[in-house]
């Protein structure tokens, strides 16, 4: 979904968090509906930040069901008791469906439970379901509070006191199926389940030579089925917006069929529980396996996933995601006046954004009505632009033309990976090389970056070849951090041989650099003179221009999998503090988010220089929290942080300080972040932005094509494609060389410094937090924008 702004503060009247009080006020948090992953990374938020500003927080245990009952159901929570919350699944508070709620004697009876606690604030985690149940009880309050008054169970003072309920909600749903949202709390982690199946599958269907449907969930909503089967490059998906028209059991047999005779020995068919065909008929898994083998014979075999995708720890987008809906959801309960209408955080492209609850409400109920009256093209447009980027990009990967339906073009493409392997750089070289193919190109690949390509390691590569690369972690192509300069006349003999018309470069900060250097070397080789596109790839997240890398999500997921694991080491050994070294060069995304996502006391980096003097203060403070009942420590160190402060010395300095109080381990966790499996989101990040990498390429050549060449020496033809806030973003890279620090290889400003406070406040740090673009309730705009891509 893409949002407009309605209200916008003006940069230089900077607000911050101290003069924000919660003093007097009362905090409801409660977990509604179906559970997901992430929901108690956000209660956790809710608390710590509503204690954080003196407000006092009430958990409201199994959901409506105990706001109704009362009693033991409401309790107060304390800092303490949501400590080590953050990596469990679920809802530690409970959930429940509520019948009695949806009665006017049930809401009248939770009225009272809130009024006796004073509580007149309420945070709902849940669905669309659970958030207009919120909504109406917040339109009947009053008429609830004077019912109250003349059956005498409360004083007219307590109804004047506490005259105004105020409700923000979070959407925390696996399906993802709430308009006015990109991501809803829980989805990244079902992915993740999804995703997990699939790549074992994947091994036992090509052992074998077998087809596998898939079974996930969706009733109402395709987003998990067609994102795996992005993620996963399935043969075929079928999803309730968009049933497959009249004829499509033969095409989907014949694509089978065609792919075997490609070589292929596996076949995957994802289906959402609630597909249909377009007269409304159910397609079930069992029905496809039986079509399969029916109409080809092939062996074939049913997965139902199931609530498997519930289940498990949450992912570090899900932690991550939830936190900053959480900190901001109170936020908006303080700034709430009667008038404020009931919100939702959301989030938009990479920021926290609050919409009006009904609104988002409205907007899903319109998809359902689309459905249901067969206007399936405009349900797919009110899903939003990502849930319609993912269809239109499957599409254009998954269906092969035959040669004679592909539009001719004489242009050769290369695409070539530079600097240290990122998980998703496989995702991406199979997306550009199965578009450019669509688009009629001839697509080479380079192996080995710049050093390959002087040395003449080009090659053809089809369609086939790339089959089954989404999974794979590293890259396939080979990389090198070699940059270009000193071979420059080389790599141009190497771009008149090949007949090269243009270059998409998947890499990181080198990437960079040499298609600068690339761009500098157009005056003395007119062969350079080509369009080139580069798509940022680097666990390090630290490419200019771009709020996002490739591989640095699957690199965030090492690292919180790894202090999961750290911190229940520590669960038998009382009073126990952790230094752990990450990965990044100068750049401490990964230290900073990572620590974020996994509960971190405190996290050093090169952007933020501290002192002893802060050292030693981080130290008091671990040896206060060890007096509590959290009795372990968390500390984050970026490798590049501080020449003299090493992981070593800090973790001397901690064990020499923390002697008799608590003891020290350190952990330096090195290359394992930069391996394994790409996550889903990577996978599905690869793929679309090295898509519409591709055709901006195709764009580019056209317009750069001049009696029987390609000739293109414009700022604009040397571009690198971000993200930006809430868009993908093509810009010159000559004009990312202010925004640039090249001695450490970062940006000047980045966005994710802003989450540091956040964390510390999660730390129970006093900081200051500046909450200026906090506070802006936007409207869900239905004609979007189209400069707009949010991914």
């Amino acid at each position: 979904s893409v949002c407009k702004d309605i209200c916008g503060i003006m940069p230089d009247t900077k607000k911050f968090i101290e003069n924000l009080s919660g003093a007097g006020k009362c905090i409801g948090v409660l977990t509604s509906g179906g559970d997901a992953q992430g929901m108690n990374a956000a209660v956790r938020a809710v608390v710590r930040m509503g204690i954080y500003v003196g407000a006092k927080v009430y958990f409201i245990h199994e959901g409506y069901q105990g706001m109704v009952d009362g009693g033991d159901n409401i309790k107060e929570a304390s800092w303490e008791s949501v400590s080590s919350m953050l990596q469990v699944g679920g809802t530690v508070i409970g959930s429940a469906r509520c019948k009695d709620f949806r009665t006017h004697e049930g809401r009248l009876r939770a009225a009272l439970n809130l009024v006796q606690r004073g509580i007149t604030n309420l945070c709902v985690i849940g669905g669309d379901g659970s958030l207009t149940g919120a909504n109406l009880f917040r339109e009947e309050w009053s008429g609830l509070l004077d019912e109250l008054v003349q059956s005498g169970e409360i004083s007219e003072e307590a109804s004047q006191i506490h005259s105004a309920l105020h409700i923000v909600g979070m959407v925390g749903s696996i399906d993802n199926d709430f308009c006015g949202t990109d991501m809803t709390i829980g989805t990244d982690s079902a992915l993740h389940r999804i995703i997990e199946v699939v790549d074992a599958i994947m091994t036992t269907a090509q052992s074998h030579q077998r087809t596998f449907v898939l079974e996930v969930m969706g009733r109402h909503c395709g987003y998990l089925a067609l994102v795996s089967a992005l993620a996963c490059g399935a043969d075929w998906v079928l999803i309730p917006e968009m049933p497959p028209k009249d004829g499509w059991e033969e095409q989907m047999c014949y694509k089978l069929s065609e792919s075997r005779l490609r070589g292929s020995r596996l076949n995957i068919i994802i289906v959402a529980e609630g597909a249909t065909d377009r007269h409304g008929n159910p397609i079930s898994s069992n029905a496809v396996k039986e079509l399969v083998v029916r109409c080809l014979g092939f062996d074939t075999r049913v997965t139902i996933l199931g609530h498997v995708q519930r289940g498990g720890t949450p992912s570090a987008f899900d932690r991550i995601l939830a936190s900053r809906m959480g900190v901001e959801a109170v936020l908006a309960l303080l700034e709430a006046s009667p008038g404020t209408p009931a919100c939702v955080v959301s989030l938009c492209g990479n920021q926290a954004v609050r919409v009006p609850l009904m609104e988002c409400v409205q907007m899903t109920q319109e998809v359902q009505k689309a459905m249901d009256e067969k206007r399936f093209e405009e349900a797919v447009r009110l899903r939003g632009r990502s849930f319609e980027n993912n269809l239109n990009t499957y599409k254009l990967l998954s269906h092969r033309k035959i040669d004679s339906e592909l539009p001719h073009s004489s242009f050769n493409v290369a695409v070539l990976n530079v600097g240290a392997p990122a998980a998703g750089m496989n995702a991406a070289v199979r997306s550009a090389v199965r578009v450019g193919i669509t688009e009629g190109h001839t697509m080479f690949a380079v192996s080995d970056g710049f050093e390959g390509f002087y040395k003449g390691q080009i090659k053809e590569i089809k369609w086939g070849d790339v089959g089954g690369w989404t999974g794979q972690g590293g890259s396939l192509l080979g990389t090198k951090r070699t940059l270009p300069a000193k071979h420059i006349d080389k790599i141009a003999e190497q771009m008149r041989i090949h007949n090269i018309n243009a270059l998409l470069v998947i890499g990181g900060f080198e990437a960079y650099l040499g298609l600068m250097e690339l761009q500098a070397a157009r005056s003395k080789h007119a062969e350079l003179c080509v369009p080139m596109v580069m798509v940022p790839a680097t666990v390090s997240n630290n490419i200019p221009g771009s709020d996002l890398s490739i591989g640095a999500d699957t690199a965030l997921n090492a690292i919180t999998d790894t202090c999961d694991r750290i911190k229940q080491s520590a669960s038998g050994t009382k009073r126990r503090v952790f230094i752990i070294e990450t990965m990044g060069g100068y750049c401490g995304y990964l230290a900073t988010v990572g620590g974020l996502a996994a509960g971190a006391d405190a996290a050093y980096i090169y952007e933020e220089p501290f002192d002893i003097r802060e050292l030693q203060s981080n130290v008091e403070h671990l040896t206060e929290k060890m007096k509590t009942s959290i009795q372990r420590g968390l500390v984050l160190r970026n490798e590049n942080c501080s020449e003299n402060y090493t992981t070593d010395f800090i973790y001397q300095l901690y064990n020499e300080e923390g002697k008799g109080v608590f003891d020290c381990r350190k952990n330096v966790l090195g290359h394992m972040q930069q391996g394994g499996a790409p996550s889903p989101f990577d996978r599905n990040f690869g793929t679309k932005i090295a898509a519409k990498a591709m055709q901006w390429i195709s764009k580019k050549l056209k317009e750069f094509y001049r009696e029987g060449r390609v000739f293109a020496n414009t700022e604009d033809s040397a571009c690198l494609l971000g993200m930006r806030r809430r868009a993908l973003v093509f810009q010159p890279v000559i004009q990312l060389k202010d925004e640039t620090d090249f001695v450490h290889r970062i940006p000047k400003e980045q966005w994710w410094l802003r989450l540091r406070p956040l964390m510390k406040i999660l730390a129970k740090y006093k900081t200051s937090y500046d909450v200026s673009d906090s506070g802006q309730l936007e409207h869900i705009v239905r004609l979007r924008a189209k400069d707009i891509s949010a991914i």
